[in-house]
């Protein structure tokens, strides 16, 4: 194990110092468990970590009348528990019990897997159809853009140097609206995601879906609500045939988006069975 410097901050102010300092290249830690992947399979390209696990900001589950507030330290643990949350977005609470096992969720943190940006990050396709907006702030101040906008391509967070995520704020699921999660891995358990799908929905008095976001996961560059399929059911009648043609019509975005890879073969009838299931859900 490489050696570094280890500070723990008192605020998010300090934080953002020790951040900025330049006389250290600096790690920011809030649960670690992609800071310890990472030194398993590389050299430490920083000498200090900055702990921002216990800062007290970053730990906040509110809500303020239909707006909601999740601290970035959240962990996985601590989502699934919160009464908020399971009343105003339950498919965030079933995506979080679903990734790791019990020790990653008692560590891992809502901001880590989203900065991480991992195209396989379970909390991204939720937290994009619940249209969820990243707060950050450095010394130049604050500033709020869309998670679907922070993330624009695996691995490439859209954070500038010495700026760093201190919550999320979205709008909690509108009244009769189901949600639904779906995660498909090699096992039942402790699996990576292959490919994931969030999805919100509801039906008016006479049948007719008047509500609906998609967002598949672990299938583009850059996750985002497919809103072409939306507006394919928005006024409908779900009914079988509807929904196999929503759900071809997901694939066919996703090659749009991608182009045909070698991936594609697999991905493309599963994608479409994983939608149909998850429009069954919420629908159906």
């Amino acid at each position: 194990m490489p050696k570094f410097d280890y500070i723990r901050p008192k605020s998010i102010t300090e934080a953002i110092n020790y951040l900025n300092d330049p006389t250290h290249t600096s790690r920011l830690l809030a649960g670690g468990t992609d800071v310890l992947t990472y030194l398993h399979r590389y050299p430490a390209n920083f000498d200090r970590v900055i702990d921002i696990s216990l800062l007290p900001e970053l730990k906040i589950i509110q809500r303020e009348g239909d707006t909601i507030t999740l601290g970035a330290a959240v962990t996985f643990t601590e989502i699934t528990e919160s009464n908020i949350l399971q009343q105003a977005a339950p498919f965030l609470v079933e995506a979080a019990g679903r990734i790791g096992g019990p020790q990653i969720r008692n560590m891992g943190t809502i901001g880590g897997n989203v900065v991480n940006a991992a195209a396989c990050a379970d909390s991204l396709p939720v937290l994009v159809c619940l249209d969820a907006v990243a707060h950050l702030r450095s010394w130049q101040g604050e500033r709020a853009l869309s998670v679907s906008q922070l993330i624009l391509r695996p691995k490439q967070p859209q954070l500038s140097p010495g700026e760093l995520l201190t919550h999320f704020t979205f709008t909690a699921a509108p009244p009769n609206v189901k949600t639904a999660f779906i995660k498909l891995g090699r096992r039942n358990a402790q699996a990576i995601s292959r490919m994931t799908i969030a999805a919100m929905g509801r039906l008016d008095s006479i049948g007719q879906v008047d509500f609906v976001r998609l967002t598949p996961g672990a299938t583009t560059p850059q996750t985002i609500r497919f809103t072409e399929v939306e507006s394919m059911l928005l006024g409908q009648i779900p009914t079988t045939e509807l929904i196999k043609a929503a759900s071809h019509h997901v694939a066919e975005t996703m090659i749009t988006i991608t182009g045909r890879r070698w991936s594609t073969e697999y991905k493309e009838p599963v994608i479409t069975v994983l939608t149909e299931r998850i429009l069954g859900q919420v629908f159906l």
